[in-house]
């Protein structure tokens, strides 16, 4: 029996790839499925690049605001389970799923099935692990499993704690292996030569703020989200909430989020190097999109 075939657009932040994902989709009868683990809180729009509904352009889109940042987190095991059920709903009314997305955890974890690991939150453990900075989390992660703390966000407390909560429980936290594949995919990657790159997410970032991405950091705040909650989730929200809080001005602001998104690309780009099925495509070359929509277009007809 044949599997149920999917389509994964991914890449660096700043590459295009929604825009590319709605021009896939209004060809195939496609119905897009955000793989973005900052997407899924409500109220983080600027800062997170979230498409907007004209830049939608009536196609449906899935795993958009579906939860609020104020108290809750959302696992990579949480997007599985949901992005499955969307998954199942497309192919149900005979229509393409297209996965689009920069977090390439969870993207792996979608199209791999990869099992997660059921421990419970502990919230004394939680409690005592509050007070510590990141950096001293990260020391403590690394000395009790020096494989995850190669590949975390070593900045990013929330993914800290939880990850010294599992190897605390299970003793490390166990390899992620891939299970049998549920779905036939096909993977075109957006990317920029590295100039040109660095040049789209200055432009982007100045384009937010001019926006109003530090309002919607403030409106967060003002709604109950606490400065801690808002740092936790990284990059835009991490030096606007410094800014606001005047620990630093809004030239620093800039100069030190730059960089850090510049960074984040870097580590993307790590993330997808070793997976050899990835298409790759200059998505301002004309003729690299005729070749990845020839090729979806092969994929699909198979």
């Amino acid at each position: 029996m044949q599997k149920p075939k999917i389509i994964v657009i991914l890449g660096q932040t700043a590459t295009g790839k929604s825009g590319f994902a709605v021009e896939v989709a209004k060809k195939i009868n496609g119905e897009i499925i955000s793989a973005d683990s900052r997407q899924v809180y409500k109220g983080m729009d600027l800062g997170t690049g979230k498409v907007t509904k004209k830049e939608m352009g009536g196609i449906p889109h899935f795993m958009l605001d579906v939860i609020s940042p104020k108290n809750k987190t959302f696992s990579a095991g949480q997007f599985q389970k949901m992005a499955k059920q969307k998954i199942k709903e497309i192919l149900d009314k005979k229509n393409i799923p297209i996965i689009c997305g920069g977090t390439g955890y969870y993207i792996d974890s979608l199209i791999n099935s990869l099992p997660f690991p059921e421990v419970l939150p502990n919230k004394k453990l939680r409690k005592e692990l509050e007070g510590e900075s990141a950096t001293e989390l990260f020391e403590i992660l690394k000395k009790i499993d020096k494989n995850r703390a190669k590949n975390i966000d070593a900045k990013n407390k929330v993914r800290l704690i939880r990850a010294i909560e599992i190897a605390q429980e299970l003793g490390e936290v166990p390899k992620l292996k891939k299970t049998k594949k549920e779905f036939e995919t096909i993977k075109i990657g957006l990317a920029f030569p590295d100039n040109e790159l660095k040049r789209r997410i200055y432009k982007r970032l100045i384009k937010r703020i001019k926006k109003g991405m530090i309002k919607e950091v403030e409106k967060l705040h003002e709604s109950g989200v606490s400065w801690k909650k808002l740092e936790s989730f990284g990059l835009e929200y991490r030096y606007v909430s410094f800014y606001l809080q005047k620990k630093m001005t809004k030239e620093e602001m800039i100069e030190k989020l730059f960089s850090a998104i510049w960074h984040f690309a870097k580590r993307q780009k790590t993330w997808w190097k070793k997976d050899k099925e990835i298409i790759w495509i200059n998505p301002s070359k004309k003729k690299d999109i005729t070749i990845a929509k020839k090729e979806i277009g092969t994929f699909l007809k198979k």
